[in-house]
């Protein structure tokens, strides 16, 4: 019997080329995973700004149609369009502050995906 030496080499390039795209495989696969974590929880913050929104044009509506009356009423000699005036302010305000409420979470980026941007800029730079 003779006795060969065999020689172990590494994966070669094939095995290495096999390796990163299954690597990469999963690491799309665990950023979509988390993706559609934050989707969930983006999509509850959607339903609470389009309640807000739904809130600020009925809202508007109501101060459209008291400030109507009170164009009206100004034409009266009594006192009664005063009060009208009030409720069209009152409106305007509960408006005004349901925009601002609005416009706020937009600004504290209840809509966006931050941790998955994290990652992808985490990923992004260890690729680079």
């Amino acid at each position: 019997m003779e006795k060969t030496d065999t020689v172990v080499h590494g994966p070669g390039l094939m095995g290495g080329i096999s390796g990163l795209a299954k690597n990469l495989f999963g690491l799309i696969v665990s950023r979509v995973e988390l993706a559609a974590l934050e989707l969930s929880e983006v999509r509850n913050h959607a339903i609470e700004l389009l309640a807000i929104f739904a809130g600020a044009v009925l809202a508007v509506w109501f101060a459209l149609a008291y400030g109507t009356a009170t164009i009206v009423a100004l034409a009266w000699d009594a006192m009664g369009w005063k009060i009208l005036l009030v409720l069209f302010l009152v409106f305007l305000a509960i408006t005004a502050a349901l925009v601002m409420k609005g416009m706020a979470m937009l600004k504290q980026g209840k809509l966006a995906f931050p941790e998955t941007m994290n990652e992808l800029r985490n990923d992004r730079d260890a690729l680079l």
